[in-house]
């Protein structure tokens, strides 16, 4: 039987095993680890950044270097990483990241690895528990990283409290196409590989296309340019991040973030007691009895 006070006691005292093991215990929801979670305190200073965005824009090395900025200032940061999923056992592909491999017995800094297993939002199916469990440690921010799967991933905005979006210069026609989902969903934008021909010109364009965005959001969509692999710009990244998380326009999106991740979590309790394989049986069931009617069906089992 776990003892979970005593373990919430640990993870707020900054023991990483007791991070690790609770994390590994809401992934494969061990008995009793809603207790755990329904034990957690309320925290007001530990900050979600979610890193989004195109695959290949270099988000993994952007996070390190974002890191790096974070621990210079002796702030102590958490590190989530979703991944793709093995199709054979759902565990993360990349596993940890080799490019914040520095990063890993540094006492300031935890990193995990998270596999998607499946979810369509780039994102793994408990992720809200886990950042939830991750704020109660002793972390100043914690990052969550997204796979990088396109316009799905938009869900990152019902859990961030600030949402980046990296893209690259040569990212122009895939823009035009992101208008729908995740033009709508940062909060910030960063042109990372900005020493790449063209870089200029793409932010000029950008920034046209996000004018119209300003009249609905009531705030200027900063748009950063980065080198992450030199270390550039990152640090003014950091500067829009915090602008950000001190503007009134974010302390008014509380209240929604609060909400779409109430719904979310419903949702999953909702459906806790429906498998694909039992769906599967009563579809080919009533199949068999002829005159399939799929809103009749479905109305069913509500």
């Amino acid at each position: 039987m776990t003892n979970w006070p005593s373990m919430l006691e640990k993870i707020k005292g900054g023991n990483r095993k007791s991070l690790a093991r609770a994390i590994s215990y809401v992934e494969n929801e061990v008995e009793g680890y809603d207790q755990l979670l329904a034990s957690l305190p309320e925290n007001e200073h530990t900050k979600i950044i979610g890193i989004t965005g195109p695959p290949g824009a270099g988000k993994s090395t952007l996070v390190d270097a974002l890191i790096g900025v974070l621990t210079a200032k002796g702030m102590k940061v958490g590190v989530l990483c979703v991944d793709p999923s093995s199709p054979f056992n759902f565990g993360a592909l990349l596993g940890d990241r080799i490019r914040m491999s520095e990063w890993y017995d540094h006492p300031g800094v935890y990193i995990r690895s998270l596999a998607t297993r499946g979810s369509l939002g780039g994102l793994h199916p408990r992720i809200i528990e886990i950042t939830e469990l991750m704020k109660a440690a002793d972390f100043d921010y914690v990052i969550v990283e997204t796979v990088g799967v396109g316009q799905s991933e938009v869900e990152i905005v019902g859990l961030a409290d600030i949402t980046v979006v990296v893209v690259v210069p040569e990212a122009g026609d895939e823009v035009q196409t992101m208008k729908a989902g995740l033009m709508e969903i940062a909060d910030i934008f960063v042109v990372n590989k900005a020493d790449r021909p063209g870089a200029d010109l793409f932010v000029k364009n950008l920034r046209l296309m996000l004018a119209p965005v300003f009249t609905t959001h009531q705030y200027e969509i900063a748009v950063v340019k980065t080198v992450a692999s030199q270390k550039e710009g990152v640090d003014k990244l950091f500067e829009k991040i915090t602008n950000f998380l001190q503007h009134p326009v974010h302390e008014s999106k509380k209240p929604w973030l609060l909400t779409e991740r109430a719904w979310f979590l419903i949702q999953q309790y909702k459906m806790k007691g429906l498998s694909k394989d039992q769906l599967k049986e009563a579809v080919e069931a009533a199949l068999q009895q002829g005159h399939f009617n799929l809103y009749r069906f479905v109305q069913s089992w509500l």
